[in-house]
C-alpha cells in the first residue's frame, strides 16, 4: 500500500513485560505509526482506557508537530461503539470530539483483517524484537517512556527508508512534517464520572480514594480522570488534583485539604492519617516542633495553619522565619506578623512640578479678616 504524505496514520496497542521497581509487571504499550515516512511512536501505559488513548495521541502529535487527516484504528472499544454491515461505524462521542480536535477522519478496520493496518502490526513485532528484548528494567514507568522516545528517534536516525533507500526514516519525516495538519495543542483528554464525597473528605474511584476539599463534603463531585492524574471538580470549581493510583484500596491524601476541620479538632494534628509524613516548610516544621512541648501547641499550631489558607504559604513560612529570627514560636507573634504585613503601605510622596512651586509663601494673618470685617 502506498501513501502520500501527511495522508494516514495507524494506531494499536500491544502488551509487553517489564520489570518495574523490580516488580514483573505487564504494560499496554501504545503505537502510532505515519504510513509515508514510518516514523514510530512508542509509548507504555497501565491500561488501554480511553484517557491513555487520548494521552498517546497527544504526546504522539506533539512530537510530530502535527498530524494526518485520516487516522486508521481497530474496532477497540475505546473509539467504536458499534459496528455496522461494511465500512460503518458508530464512534464513541469523546473519541470523535479528540478527532474534530486534530482535523482527523478516522476510519476502522474490517473485523479479523490486521492486514488493513499492516505497518503498526509490523512495528508491535519490531519494537518488542528490538525495543523490549531482553527483558526490559526501570524503576518507574516514566522512566521508561523517556528511555522509548529516545529509542525511537535514534531507529528513525539510523535505519534506512523502505521505499525511499537514499534516506532514513528521519529525513524522510522531516521532509513530510510541512505537510501534516498544524500541532492544535492538547485535547482535555480525560474520562468523566460522577461520585459521592465521604464525610472523611474522601472519594473513591477506581478502587481508590483520594482526599477532596472540606467545604465539598455532603454535594456531588465530577471526577475527572487523565493518564496521569485524577482532577475532581465541584460546580466548576476544582477542589482537588491527585497523581493516579493503579492500584487496589490506596488512599491518597492531601494535608491542606483537612486544615479547616482541624479549627474544630486541633487534636488530630497529632495522629490524623492525612497529616502523617507531613513535610512541611523548613521554618513551620521548626515552628511546629518548639509548639509540640507546649500544652496548648496543637491549637497554636492550628492557627498558624489556617493562616496559609487566606495568606499563602510562602507568607507564612517567612512570618515563622522572622519569629524564629527574634527566638519566640507562639502563633500570636507569627499572625501579628502577617497582620503587619497585610497593612497598606505608606502613600508615595509627590513631586510638585516646578510650574507650581509658589514664589511667595503664604502668611498667616487673621488680622485681614477684622479689616473685611470693619469694611462691612
Amino acid at each position: 500500500m502506498s501513501f502520500a504524505a501527511g495522508e494516514a496514520y495507524q494506531f494499536d496497542w500491544s502488551h509487553e513485560i517489564v520489570l518495574l521497581n523490580g516488580v514483573t509487571a505487564i504494560v499496554k504499550v501504545a503505537h502510532v505509526r505515519l504510513c509515508h515516512s514510518r516514523m514510530l511512536f512508542v509509548r507504555a501505559y497501565p491500561r488501554e482506557t480511553q484517557e491513555m488513548v487520548f494521552d498517546a495521541h497527544d504526546r504522539a502529535f506533539a512530537l510530530f508537530k502535527g498530524t494526518c487527516s485520516r487516522g486508521i484504528y481497530d474496532n477497540m472499544k475505546t473509539a467504536v461503539e458499534t459496528i455496522f454491515v461494511g465500512k460503518d461505524r458508530r464512534y464513541n462521542r469523546r473519541f470523535l470530539q479528540m478527532c474534530s480536535h486534530y482535523l482527523i477522519d478516522p476510519v476502522a478496520c474490517t473485523p479479523a483483517s490486521g492486514w488493513e493496518k499492516g505497518q503498526v502490526e509490523n512495528q508491535v513485532g519490531l519494537v518488542r524484537e528490538r525495543f523490549f528484548t531482553p527483558r526490559l528494567r526501570f524503576k518507574t514507568l516514566d522512566e521508561l517512556n523517556a528511555w522509548l522516545l529516545d529509542k525511537c528517534i535514534a531507529y528513525a536516525k539510523a535505519h534506512r527508508h523502505p521505499e525511499l533507500a537514499e534516506q532514513t526514516v528521519w529525513e524522510v519525516f522531516e521532509a513530510e512534517r510541512p505537510k501534516l495538519v498544524p500541532y492544535a495543542g492538547r485535547f482535555d483528554g480525560f474520562h468523566a464520572v460522577p461520585a459521592s464525597v465521604s464525610k472523611t473528605c474522601l472519594v473513591r474511584f477506581d478502587n481508590n480514594k483520594y482526599s477532596v476539599a472540606a467545604s465539598a463534603v455532603g454535594r456531588p463531585v465530577e471526577v475527572q480522570a487523565y493518564a496521569d492524574r485524577i482532577v475532581i471538580r465541584q460546580d466548576g470549581r476544582i477542589v482537588a488534583e491527585h497523581p493516579r493510583s493503579f492500584g487496589r484500596g490506596e488512599t491518597t491524601y492531601n494535608p491542606w485539604h483537612y486544615v479547616p476541620v482541624l479549627a474544630r479538632k486541633p487534636g488530630a494534628l497529632r495522629n490524623g492519617a492525612p497529616f502523617k509524613d507531613w513535610v512541611l516548610p523548613a521554618a513551620i516544621e521548626r515552628i511546629r516542633r518548639r509548639l509540640a512541648s507546649t500544652d496548648d501547641g496543637n491549637r497554636q499550631m492550628v492557627d498558624i495553619l489556617n493562616a496559609v489558607l487566606t495568606d499563602g504559604l510562602s507568607a507564612v513560612e517567612a512570618a515563622c522565619a522572622e519569629a524564629i529570627a527574634h527566638g519566640v514560636h507562639s502563633a500570636d507573634v507569627v499572625l501579628n506578623i502577617l497582620a503587619r504585613q497585610r497593612e497598606p503601605a505608606a502613600p508615595a510622596n509627590i513631586m510638585t512640578p516646578a510650574a507650581l512651586t509658589l514664589r511667595h509663601a503664604p502668611i498667616a494673618d487673621c488680622a485681614r479678616y477684622d479689616n473685611l470685617r470693619r469694611t462691612i
